[in-house]
C-alpha cells in the first residue's frame, strides 16, 4: 500500500514536467482536396506536434483572415504558438521559431517546393524557409539544400527577441 502511494505521488509530481515539454497544437486550414497538406500534417505529428485540421473552401480567404500576406501563399496555412505557418515548413524550423520567439507573423515556405515536408518525391530542390515580419517583409530563416548535392554552406540566421 505504501509503495503504491509513493508511486502515485511520484507520477503526480512528474506531470508538470511532462506538460512543460509538450509542443503546442498546430491548427491547419486546408482544402479538402489537397493530399500534400495531409502529408505535411503527418510530418508535424511525427515530430511530436498535435495536429487539428480545419477544412476550408477558400484557402486564400483563410490565409488573409489569419493574417499571412498573400505573397507567401501556398496550399495551407497553420497556427501554432501565436505564429502562422504557410506551406510546407519543416518541423525543425517550427521548433526553432517557438524556442527563439522572434517578433514576427511566422514562417513561410512559398509555393510547394519538391523535397519539402509533405512534398517528398523526385526531384527535390533547395528551398528557403522565410521569417515573415509583421510589416509583411521576409528574410531567410533557414536554407534547406538537396541531400547529396554539394552547395555553398549558408549558416542559419539567428534572431533575437526583438526580431533582428
Amino acid at each position: 500500500m505504501m509503495r503504491t502511494a509513493s508511486l502515485l505521488l511520484a507520477g503526480l509530481f512528474s506531470l508538470p514536467v511532462l506538460a512543460a515539454d509538450a509542443l503546442p497544437l498546430v491548427e491547419i486550414y486546408k482544402s479538402p482536396y489537397c493530399g500534400c497538406c495531409g502529408a505535411w500534417a503527418e510530418h508535424m505529428e511525427k515530430a511530436g506536434f498535435q495536429v487539428e485540421t480545419h477544412l476550408v473552401d477558400d484557402v486564400d480567404a483563410s490565409r488573409a483572415r489569419l493574417g499571412m500576406p498573400q505573397a507567401y501563399g501556398s496550399c495551407h496555412t497553420a497556427k501554432v504558438g501565436g505564429y502562422l505557418l504557410e506551406g510546407h515548413v519543416p518541423a525543425v524550423d517550427v521548433k526553432r521559431l517557438l524556442k527563439e520567439k522572434p517578433k514576427a507573423v511566422g514562417l513561410a515556405v512559398p509555393g510547394m517546393p519538391p523535397g519539402s515536408p509533405g512534398m517528398e518525391g523526385p526531384p527535390p530542390q533547395a528551398y528557403d524557409t522565410m521569417l515573415v515580419s509583421k510589416g509583411g517583409t521576409a528574410t531567410v530563416y533557414q536554407h534547406h539544400g538537396v541531400p547529396g548535392k554539394a552547395e555553398a554552406v549558408r549558416p542559419p540566421l539567428r534572431f533575437g527577441s526583438d526580431g533582428r
